[in-house]
């Protein structure tokens, strides 16, 4: 029996659980993404309890590793990596955006463009077809009305996630569908469990976190 923990610390609301088979058997949620960090090592802890079972028992250990926040990919990605070092467990990886998009597949006849805020009017997004497969790769951009005009000249795309709210008000193309849909914990343990089966793994030393665009501190640099 496959037991996968997997971490998404990457978005404001952060999701750690313990799966089996692809069907969660215990989660933990937290809210605020400022406290991730401090969240994040109890909750493990309190999952195993949860379900009696030790980190050892682990098939491997998933992780959202961006596009998202900095300092949450950090988190998430120190802590997966942590584990796995510790204990030999291989290292999933995927793509926030990807798990984003499986809470779209219902809308039938919409390829799929989730949104992550990433301040002002910038976003991370990627395009998926009906079926969920990624065809065109993530990347940060500024929003304009122009954004995805060719793919909405073809047909309708379905925006959604936490930086969708901002592309509504400029983008008034009849193609261009808007809908409020949460990323769901369920999907966390089906995709992490779909690359367990297929042995997708990532290598422990040079696995490093897709931040989608350069780093930016608000900290002043020190005088040298």
């Amino acid at each position: 029996m496959s037991l996968i923990l997997y971490i998404q610390t990457a978005l404001e609301t952060a999701m750690v659980g313990l799966a089996r088979q692809g069907e969660i058997i215990a989660e933990r949620v937290n809210p605020s993404q400022k406290d991730h960090a401090t969240f994040l090592q109890p909750a493990i802890r309190d999952l195993c309890r949860e379900a009696g079972i030790s980190l050892g028992q682990l098939s491997a250990v998933s992780v959202a590793n961006g596009p998202g926040s900095y300092t949450g990919l950090r988190v998430g990605l120190s802590a997966a990596k942590g584990i796995c070092f510790a204990l030999d467990k291989p290292l999933i990886t995927f793509s926030t955006l990807d798990w984003m998009a499986m809470a779209g597949l219902s809308a039938d006849a919409y390829r799929l463009a989730p949104m992550i805020d990433a301040r002002r009017m910038e976003v991370f997004t990627a395009l998926y077809d009906t079926q969920g497969n990624c065809i065109e790769p993530p990347f940060a951009t500024i929003l304009d009305e122009n954004l995805f005009l060719t793919a909405l000249d073809n047909g309708k795309i379905l925006f959604f996630g936490g930086g969708a709210a901002k592309f509504k008000t400029i983008q008034q193309h009849p193609n261009a569908a808007f809908a409020d849909l949460a990323p769901r914990a369920s999907d966390l343990a089906l995709i992490s469990w779909n690359l367990l089966q297929q042995r997708v793994f990532s290598d422990l030393s040079s696995t490093a976190p897709l931040y989608g665009k350069a780093f930016h501190s608000t900290q002043k640099p020190s005088a040298s």
